[in-house]
């Protein structure tokens, strides 16, 4: 699943169940993006309905078979669902089609570990990585066969080699967090230094792809990486964004672009990344991407409103930033830049930019200004501090 080369990419099936559910997506148009970020040739595409999970196949074995004889029909060496699969029902899946079965939290995880640039980011997809590993526990290699206990064995008398798997994964767990704990309270540190200076923090928050770095990029003329594909930003990044007042006078505030949401964005990311998740809790305001140019924009507001509710941010005021503004037709083009959009029963401020094209960001930039004036101490009460701290 780590092969960048386009050429040498796995050929993939990919496979959505229609539970009923609302935000199902019937093209498999995200799971596609998702392959190809990770590396991944989908060659062919194949949604079912069904009322519940079959327990030991997801699909029912009817349906198995459907599947397996696509993927030998198109040469595929993969089979990657979109939704999670339980340990059990990945090995049944294998055994029954003779080839690898993936499910969308793996595929997440791998492109998340493919990304990870910093010390803290590795640390926090490797977490959630052994995380994951120690769920899959369940016979599902073939060299998961007893051990003979003796001296020079690294097992103890009969401990089967699953048992010394589950074994060291937990110590691998366990010193991660200690060593992510570490990092934790460095940022925690440089986070609380920040805050003396600047009082007013943002945090660019939003679904990934809805272009929150490259309209970092445009407000604090930064060269943090910018793609047009899925997670392409994983560790947080925070510039000082200089806001002019009509008065005269000016501040600079911190500006922190955080790593992008994404439907059924798995608990042990959520958890692993609660260091670098932390920017967005801790903000005075949150500034939320949304793509304009997406149709499905509202189940994509709706799955970061989750993640922010889990992380503890649900309660931080927000702005919401419609991007890609440059991307919508001319019908399509709203008659205002500025106004009011209702989130969870809220009325909260609107602002449609293009980040490509910088349009819109001079209304935003000074909407960002009052915002901070009202809410920013006086440089007196900036500098008093607890004295604990």
């Amino acid at each position: 699943m780590n092969d960048s080369d386009p050429k040498n990419a796995a050929a993939t099936i990919l496979v959505g169940v229609d539970f009923g559910l609302p935000h199902f997506d019937g093209e498999l148009e995200e799971l596609g993006l998702l392959a190809q970020t990770a590396g991944l040739k989908p060659v062919a595409r194949i949604t079912c309905k069904r009322k519940a999970p079959d327990a030991a196949l997801f699909v029912g074995s009817g349906k198995a078979d459907e599947i397996k004889e696509l993927a030998l029909m198109h040469g595929a060496s993969e089979i990657l669902f979109d939704q999670s699969l339980s340990p059990a029902q990945q090995r049944n899946l294998e055994r029954h089609m003779g080839m690898a079965v993936n499910d969308r939290t793996l595929l997440i995880l791998e492109i998340f570990a493919q990304r990870a640039r910093s010390h803290e980011g590795k640390l926090q997809v490797e977490l959630a990585r052994l995380q994951y590993l120690s769920t899959r526990l369940v016979r599902r290699w073939s060299h998961l066969e007893r051990q003979s206990g003796g001296i020079g064995m690294r097992g103890g008398p009969g401990e089967t080699q699953i048992e010394l798997d589950r074994r060291m994964i937990a110590e691998s767990i366990k010193r991660t967090r200690e060593r992510l704990e570490k990092v934790k309270k460095q940022r925690s540190t440089q986070r609380r230094q920040r805050q003396r200076r600047d009082a007013f923090t943002i945090s660019l928050v939003g679904y990934t792809n809805a272009g929150k770095s490259t309209l970092f990029n445009a407000l604090v003329k930064a060269r943090a990486y910018a793609a047009d594909q899925l997670f392409a930003t994983l560790d947080t990044t925070t510039r000082q964004l200089y806001l002019g007042h009509q008065d005269g006078t000016g501040r600079s505030v911190s500006l922190s672009d955080t790593v992008g949401f994404i439907r059924d964005l798995p608990h042990g990311l959520i958890d692993a990344f609660q260091a670098t998740l932390q920017e967005a809790a801790d903000a005075t305001l949150l500034m939320h991407v949304v793509d304009a140019s997406n149709p499905n924009f509202p189940e994509q507001m709706d799955e970061v409103q989750k993640v922010l509710a889990e992380i503890g941010a649900s309660e931080v005021p927000q702005v919401l930033v419609f991007n890609k503004l440059d991307a919508l037709s001319p019908e399509q083009r709203p008659l205002q830049l500025h106004d009011h959009y209702t989130v969870d029963g809220k009325a909260v401020p609107r602002f449609f930019v293009s980040a490509q094209s910088c349009e819109g960001l001079v209304a935003l930039r000074e909407f960002l200004a009052q915002e901070a004036l009202q809410n920013m101490p006086t440089i007196d009460d900036a500098l008093q501090t607890p004295d604990d701290e």
